[in-house]
């Protein structure tokens, strides 16, 4: 269950996609706070190549699935907040709160893609959301490990002379 920014289901009449079929597309995709990124130039770049700078939500090249809805709604609670607190008491120069401000237009988009998953999960049948809501739990369950990459640090000087050949 993978959806475009606009909350229209990808891969719908694709069910039965080979394994490689899958390997071969999570080779050209890059992870996202909200799902993935299948701009060429991104990926290529190990996601440090966007040029929207996190606004993945207005980007073509932007996919999420059920998965991140607990982070899509996060992040609308995180865009209202922060419009809220923006329009208070905070003082700042007009420029600098209209840049610091959560448009209108990604509101109603997160929102609006919020709904459509949630509207695709009702229309499931109830083994299927619990096929769902199973697979979901093991991604997020393993999302939360990141392990990275490791790293090798210099090697330090060897403070006994004496041992030197």
């Amino acid at each position: 269950m993978q959806f475009d920014r606009r909350g229209t289901r990808v891969w719908r009449k694709a069910q039965g996609l080979l394994d490689s079929e899958h390997v071969r597309r999570a080779i050209g995709e890059v992870a996202t706070a909200y799902g993935i990124c299948l701009d060429p130039h991104n990926v290529a770049a190990g996601g440090q190549s966007c040029p929207l700078r996190f606004r993945c939500i207005g980007c073509d090249h932007f996919r999420t699935d059920v998965s991140y809805l607990p982070d899509l709604e996060r992040y609308l609670s995180d865009l209202l907040r922060s419009r809220e607190r923006l329009m208070s008491a905070f003082e700042a120069d007009d420029w600098a709160r209209s840049e610091a401000m959560p448009s209108e237009e990604e509101i109603r988009r997160v929102r609006r893609l919020i709904n459509q998953v949630k509207a695709d999960l009702d229309d499931l049948l109830d083994e299927e959301r619990a096929q769902i809501e199973e697979a979901v739990a093991v991604v997020r369950r393993g999302r939360s490990v990141m392990l990275g990459m490791p790293r090798v640090g210099q090697p330090l000087p060897d403070v006994r002379p004496w041992r030197l050949p």
